[in-house]
C-alpha cells in the first residue's frame, strides 16, 4: 500500500542549528497518529516542512506517492493536506459560518451548505451567525478545525488541539477526529496531553532534539525507557 504521507530524512536548519534532523515518518491511510516530544523538539517545525510553510534543507516529503516538498502551502492544501496551528487563526469579525466560507472559491449555496454541515459535525450549528471573536477559546478551536475540513482533505494535521479546551468541548473534538478516521481520513496530531495521545492514537512518533527517538503503539511508547527519560521524566 502506498503511504498517504512519507517523510524521508527531512532536515531543517535555522542559523546552523538543525531543528529537524533526518526525520523519517510513514503514515498509512485511515489511521490516527500522534507526534510527541519535549518543547523545542521540532514537532511544529516538522509540521511546517510537511505543509510548505518552511522549506526542507534536505530530504523529501511525499503525499500519496508524489513529492510535495518545494510546493507553496496553498498548493499542498488544495492537494488534500489540511492543518490547524498552535495559535488560533480565526477571523474575529466574521461569523463562525463566514470563517468556514473564506477557504472556498465555489458557488455560495453549495459552500454554505457544506459549512453548515461541518458546524453541525462539531456541534456548533447554533452559533453559525455568531462573530468568532465572541466565541470561547474552545469554540474557536472547533471553528478552525471545521474550516480545515471544508475542502475535504485526506490528511489532517492538528497542532495541539486539546490545549486550553474544556473537557466537554475536547470530548466533542476527539469524537469528531475518530469519526474522520472511520470515514477513511488520516490524522496526525501534535499534543502534550498524554491522556489524549494514548487514548486516541494508534501509532505514536517521539521527537527529541529534532530527531526521531521512537515509534510504535501507545503502550510500547509509554514503557520505552528512552521516551521516559527524554519526555515523561523531564
Amino acid at each position: 500500500m502506498v503511504p498517504i504521507l512519507e517523510v524521508s530524512g527531512v532536515v531543517k536548519r535555522f542559523g546552523g542549528i538543525a531543528a529537524v534532523n533526518g526525520v523519517s515518518l510513514r503514515l498509512e491511510p485511515g489511521r490516527i497518529y500522534g507526534l510527541i516530544g519535549p518543547n523545542g523538539s521540532g514537532k511544529t517545525t516538522l509540521f511546517n516542512c510537511i505543509t510548505g510553510v518552511e522549506a526542507c534543507d534536505e530530504g523529501a516529503v511525499c503525499f500519496r506517492g508524489h513529492r510535495i516538498d518545494g510546493l507553496r502551502p496553498h498548493r499542498i492544501f488544495h492537494l488534500g493536506v489540511g492543518r490547524t496551528f498552535q495559535t488560533i487563526r480565526v477571523f474575529p469579525e466574521l461569523t463562525a459560518l463566514e470563517n468556514l466560507l473564506v477557504v472556498t472559491s465555489g458557488a455560495f449555496a453549495p459552500a454554505s451548505e457544506r459549512a453548515r454541515e461541518l458546524l453541525r459535525f462539531v456541534k456548533l450549528e447554533r452559533l453559525a451567525g455568531e462573530f468568532a471573536g465572541n466565541l470561547s477559546y474552545g469554540q474557536q478551536k472547533l471553528v478552525e478545525f471545521a474550516r480545515v475540513l471544508m475542502t475535504d482533505p485526506e490528511l489532517i494535521l492538528l497542532d495541539e488541539p486539546a490545549a486550553g479546551v474544556n473537557r466537554t468541548l475536547l470530548g466533542e473534538l476527539l469524537d469528531a477526529v475518530r469519526n474522520l478516521r472511520d470515514r477513511g481520513k488520516t490524522v496526525l496530531l501534535v499534543e502534550h496531553d498524554m491522556k489524549v495521545v494514548m487514548g486516541l492514537c494508534e501509532t505514536v512518533f517521539v521527537l527529541d532534539n529534532g530527531e526521531k527517538l521512537a515509534e510504535g503503539p501507545p503502550g510500547l511508547i509509554q514503557s520505552d525507557e528512552r521516551v521516559i527519560e527524554a519526555y515523561f521524566g523531564r
